[in-house]
């Protein structure tokens, strides 16, 4: 049986269906991620619950739809970013939907088990073969992904250069590779075959639970070559995750992802670039290669995505560069049309006094 932080969870944990059904999720394999997120959502839901005096084996859809207003309309723990723009003073759209899922697949476990007639939150469907779309409870607002600028980029690069090699190396990493935090940190040196400049993610260390491959570039092998030469003067030759920490609690550990995160809130500080996260450098190299023409199963193959929706919505072309691409496209549409119209000046005498007479009869006009 696989472990859960049930002290996160106190509300959960003292709930025997609600404990049954997150053990389910993670004896099943789920990510540690997923369950913490998922044990939140549903702690925040059963403490609601609690609070207006509804079991969650006969909660109805106006309990659910109370909860939801609840988080539109809460006050934000953590102040927002700048630039930031949202309709309701509540949490995000991304948030809220998020935690229904979660809620939705813990009603989904009671329906599952004969504990419930129906699952009380209602589910989105697309609308195929000439039906009507099926709206959720809550709309989900798509919003493009942030990306630094040129400008915001030189001064992220910046800011790095005055960071440890080996957090040099992980900016490097993370950008060239498009890795997920997670994906990041538990690299090993085993990974990389530097003879071709690659990195083989292991399937047990991704999001899809699916081995991919993804390039580094030149400088990224140099800092990687000049980071294992640092790294065997502090640790050996040991073998296991390739970032160790340096801290005086944890020398030689394994990197986790807070660190990783803590490391890119510095570089934020330090370059003025408040949105910049770690997400960041995911976005903007999937983006890069939209822009290098990569078509987008390519990109999806890269990023390891399951989804082209999912790859469709990290892509993120600037108006300028969409422009650039329309009028290209439009030159040479342009071209096609006049070859065409050209076949209309059979016998036209032109203005020189010359004849326009195309190689084609007239029964082709």
């Amino acid at each position: 049986m696989v472990d859960v932080p049930w002290g996160k969870f106190p509300t959960l944990a003292a709930d025997r269906e609600a404990r049954r059904w997150l053990q389910f999720l993670a004896n099943i394999g789920r990510a540690p991620n997923t369950i913490d997120a998922y044990g939140r959502a549903v702690e925040g839901h059963l403490r609601f619950c609690a609070a207006e005096g509804a079991e969650p084996l006969d909660a109805k859809a106006d309990t659910v739809a109370a909860w939801v207003g609840e988080m539109l309309e809460r006050t934000p723990v953590r102040p927002r970013q700048e630039g930031a723009t949202r309709a309701s003073p509540g949490l995000a759209n991304a948030t809220v939907q998020q935690r229904l899922v979660a809620v939705r697949s813990f009603y989904e476990f009671l329906v599952e088990d004969g504990l419930r007639e129906r699952n009380p939150v209602r589910r989105g469907q697309a609308g195929r073969r000439g039906r009507r779309p099926k709206r959720g409870l809550v709309r989900r607002i798509e919003q493009a992904p942030w990306l630094p600028t040129e400008a915001d980029w030189q001064r992220i690069l910046e800011a790095a250069r005055a960071e440890p090699l080996r957090n040099r190396l992980m900016v490097s990493l993370a950008y060239d590779g498009a890795l997920r935090r997670e994906e990041l940190v538990q690299l090993s040196g085993d990974d990389f075959d530097p003879a071709y400049r690659l990195i083989r993610l292991r399937a047990e260390t991704t999001k899809s639970r699916r081995s991919r491959e993804v390039a580094y570039g030149k400088a990224t092998g140099r800092l990687f070559m000049a980071y294992l030469a640092e790294r065997r003067s502090s640790v050996g030759r040991a073998g296991g995750p390739l970032l160790r920490s340096v801290s005086n609690r944890n020398p030689g550990g394994p990197l986790g992802v807070s660190s990783w995160s803590k490391i890119v809130e510095r570089l934020s500080r330090t370059s003025g670039v408040d949105r910049l996260s770690t997400h960041t450098f995911r976005h903007l190299r999937l983006t890069d290669l939209a822009r290098a023409d990569w078509t987008i199963d390519p990109i999806a193959q890269y990023a390891g995505h399951r989804d082209l929706t999912t790859t469709m919505r990290y892509i993120h072309l600037s108006g300028r560069e969409l422009a650039a691409r329309f009028h290209r496209a439009n030159a040479a549409l342009h071209a096609d049309r006049e070859r065409l119209l050209a076949r209309c000046l059979v016998g036209v005498d032109l203005a020189d006094g010359s004849s326009e007479l195309p190689a084609v009869s007239h029964r082709s006009v």
